[in-house]
């Protein structure tokens, strides 16, 4: 799918030429070990660098410059997988072959190189001024998390599941980390991201592959580097309380529970469990959807995500607060259900097929092909649709009955109101 080039020690180069789309797409991925400071430092340090730079010293300048380049899109974010923290940065730009006389792409290239190598500083390190206000615009975002009582459910679950390791930190940082950023800290953070981070670097669109290599080398000039290896897994803690209840000023009840399994990504039963998430909730004809939604009418929504990476599988659902524990034992029979052997052979071939046609739809646009191969690039076998369709046809409701076994319960949190709570 990409075809990976060495581009220095601990940077690698990976390109994909297809005349399927009329842009050209990179994605830089710096990555190093999540822990709630690092990914502090990284999350401000990604909507300074996102602004302004040392030739467009501010937002109006930088985006007005990106509009010249035919609307060329530019941004820095921030993300995690497993143990790892990740800065990436996203361009998409025309591909010059559909403009005459102009070639964007250089100047794209000249503006890759500006926007990482040439921050816009002062006194040799990143403005004071700038660097407060990106500051507050971050704890902002984490503490909006508290008005969407949802993800604020499943940020508490995951606290309270696997508190301080990675599952439960977020890949924006906390807010007592941020606080704790000087300008000084920030460029210490950020010389120390482009010196010792592992590095991908992701070109797809119809390019000359030669041409494009030799172009980075000199846009990227990113030096040898020893990454410190990143543990796939870590000690688990277990929750010391697993059966959480809070109240805030909210109208409907949020019910969400965590799962274990000894199944993570990449692992031989792996394609297995997706399976069993697919049945269990994964999807609009699973078992929670159908049964505690549908036909009991218990929750506005029921679903379940399998967090592949960290062996956990969570069930959110929104309900009446009346309905707690009724909703609780039947989210419960669902997995026993399974455990017994009550899949039909409707379900087991509508998951296959949602899993395969998901695949597929991912691959459908150049950002989708450049996550799916980063996602798998790092399994013992080459990634391909059809080798993971194969995979998913080969689960047999045996499989899916002996994933069901090994999921264990190990935490459930409620949020309810307070208006509820008297009732």
């Amino acid at each position: 799918m990409f075809k990976t080039i060495p581009f220095a020690k601990g940077v690698n180069l990976h390109i994909r030429q297809t005349t399927q789309f009329k842009t050209v797409n990179f994605s830089i991925k710096w990555r190093r070990a999540l822990t709630a400071k690092s990914a502090s430092e990284r999350t401000v340090l990604t909507n300074v660098l996102q602004h302004s730079n040392a030739k467009y010293k501010t937002t109006a300048a930088f985006r007005s410059f990106l509009d010249d380049l035919y609307g060329t899109v530019l941004y820095f974010d921030t993300s995690k997988r497993g143990n790892e923290h990740t800065v990436l940065m996203n361009v998409e730009t025309v591909n010059d072959h559909y403009l005459a006389n102009t070639s964007v792409l250089n100047h794209v290239l000249d503006l890759l190189h500006t926007a990482i190598f040439e921050p816009n500083l002062e006194n040799g390190v990143f403005k004071e001024s700038i660097v407060e206000r990106e500051k507050q615009t971050v704890i902002q975002r984490i503490e909006s998390i508290f008005d969407d009582k949802s993800r604020f459910a499943q940020v508490r679950l995951q606290q309270i599941l696997r508190p301080n390791e990675p599952a439960s930190i977020s890949a924006n940082g906390s807010v007592e980390e941020i606080r704790k950023i000087t300008p000084d800290s920030l460029f210490e953070a950020y010389q120390s991201m482009l010196a010792d981070d592992k590095i991908d670097i992701y070109v797809a669109g119809d390019i000359n592959e030669a041409e494009i290599v030799a172009k980075l080398q000199q846009a990227l000039p990113f030096k040898d580097r020893t990454p410190e290896e990143v543990p796939a897994v870590l000690p688990q803690q277990h929750p010391d309380n697993d059966y959480v209840r809070e109240q805030h000023e909210m109208k409907q009840g949020k019910l969400h529970i965590g799962f274990s399994t000894a199944v993570k990504f990449g692992d031989p039963d792996f394609a297995k469990m997706q399976i069993f998430n697919g049945i269990f909730g994964g999807y609009p004809h699973a078992k929670l959807f159908m049964n505690v939604r549908e036909k009991e009418s218990l929750a506005y929504y029921a679903s379940s995500a399998y967090a592949s990476h960290y062996g956990l599988i969570f069930v959110v659902s929104g309900i009446e607060a009346k309905n707690e524990e009724k909703a609780l034992s039947l989210i419960k029979e669902q997995l026993v259900a399974m455990q017994t052997g009550t899949i039909s052979d409707l379900e087991l071939e509508q998951t296959k097929a949602m899993l395969t046609n998901q695949l597929k739809e991912s691959l459908d646009s150049a950002r989708g092909q450049i996550e799916i191969f980063d996602q798998y690039k790092n399994l013992p076998e080459e990634f391909s649709v059809e080798a993971w369709a194969n995979k998913w046809k080969a689960v047999t409701k045996e499989d899916v009955v002996e994933m069901a076994k090994q999921v264990q319960l190990e935490a459930v949190y409620f949020l309810y109101g307070k208006e509820q709570a008297a009732q």
